[in-house]
């Protein structure tokens, strides 16, 4: 009997991963260690000394290594995090931030320049109401813990005004006292959650914001996919295909249990009624994986990642993605 392979698994711990996490989902010729942990840590711990067989990646750092030639690891087009991110922009409500617009000339804090989140959020800005990054006040570190820095280095376009804050200072500490007018961020900062006055939404009716830019964008913002660390997969290059066909079953798998009235897997009393109103707006597969798939939101992100600085080139999918799955059979 040919040996199985002993692989690590590093991962949010999300429904959508829960199959493979508990075993119900098995990946092909493997025996799987799973660790569920933070992105932050999975991602530091990646990015850094590789030390995962296969991990969440931050699509973000993952284009910047990759268009340098230095990435250890190699994507599949599993998209475990998805979120739009209008409802991460946070200001101060005595600035006179009425719109978009208005941020125009203002110091805006985020945990990291390179940080998905923000890609999506500075390309959105241009796009849709022309605001550029060069006309923002950059400044980047830790949001509740001070010392954070860039995951990866990258160097900043011309005419940029990057730079990080004090190294024993916070983001949400300089924002309550107002040294900072905005915050960019995928994290509720907590002195949003704990009500702090003259701390907001710069889109207080954000679902409404989001939905109307589903509607005319279709994009739905890819955070996160897999990779498989690249020494790995040259030596056993069946893995790509195993692995995705794995977190692919493992999704599908939680938008059925989603709908599930037997017992709510979903701590909310009408979740499938917000499951069945999202499929009338986006379709089934709201939560697509697959490089033809999701090949819009795929082409946005890897050209808000050159425009901004980050990649030194324009990338594809190819130069992203196992070239096993950048399609797949189907029965």
């Amino acid at each position: 009997m040919p040996k199985r392979l002993s692989i690590t698994v590093a991962c949010g711990d999300y429904d959508r991963v829960a199959a493979i996490k508990d075993g119900r989902v098995g990946i092909e010729g493997c025996d799987v260690t799973f660790l569920p942990m933070a992105a932050e840590e999975v991602f530091f711990r990646a990015f850094r000394s590789a030390e995962f067989d296969v991990t969440e990646l931050s699509f973000s750092s993952t284009m910047i290594q990759t268009a340098r030639g230095d990435c250890q690891y190699v994507g599949i087009p599993a998209f475990v995090s998805r979120v739009f991110r209008h409802n991460g922009i946070y200001i101060r409500t005595d600035r006179g931030i009425k719109g978009p617009e208005d941020l125009r000339g203002k110091r805006i804090g985020l945990p990291e320049y390179q940080m998905t989140a923000p890609v999506w959020m500075r390309g959105m800005l241009q796009d849709e109401y022309g605001v550029k990054p060069e006309e923002i006040i950059w400044r980047t570190g830790g949001q509740e813990q001070p010392g954070r820095d860039e995951r990866t280095p990258i160097k900043p376009i011309p005419g940029l005004d990057l730079a990080p804050i004090p190294a024993d200072r916070t983001l949400v500490e300089m924002f309550v006292a107002g040294e900072l007018d905005a915050l960019f961020t995928a994290r509720a900062p907590s002195c949003f959650v704990k009500g702090a006055p003259n701390i907001g939404r710069l889109w207080p009716n954000y679902r409404q914001v989001e939905r109307a830019y589903w509607e005319k964008t279709k994009l739905f913002p890819i955070m996160h996919l897999i990779g498989i660390r690249k020494t790995l997969l040259e030596r056993e290059p069946w893995l790509a295909t195993s692995v995705y066909k794995a977190f692919l079953e493992a999704k599908n798998i939680a938008l059925d249990e989603v709908r599930n009235l037997t017992a709510l897997n979903v701590t909310l009393p009408w979740v499938e009624a917000e499951a069945l109103e999202t499929i009338g707006l986006m379709g089934a597969d709201y939560w697509r994986y697959g490089v033809k798939e999701s090949a819009h939101e795929i082409e946005t992100i890897t050209r808000y990642s050159h425009e901004q600085g980050l990649s030194s080139r324009r990338l594809t999918a190819a130069d992203i993605f196992a070239p096993q799955v950048m399609d797949v059979s189907r029965i």
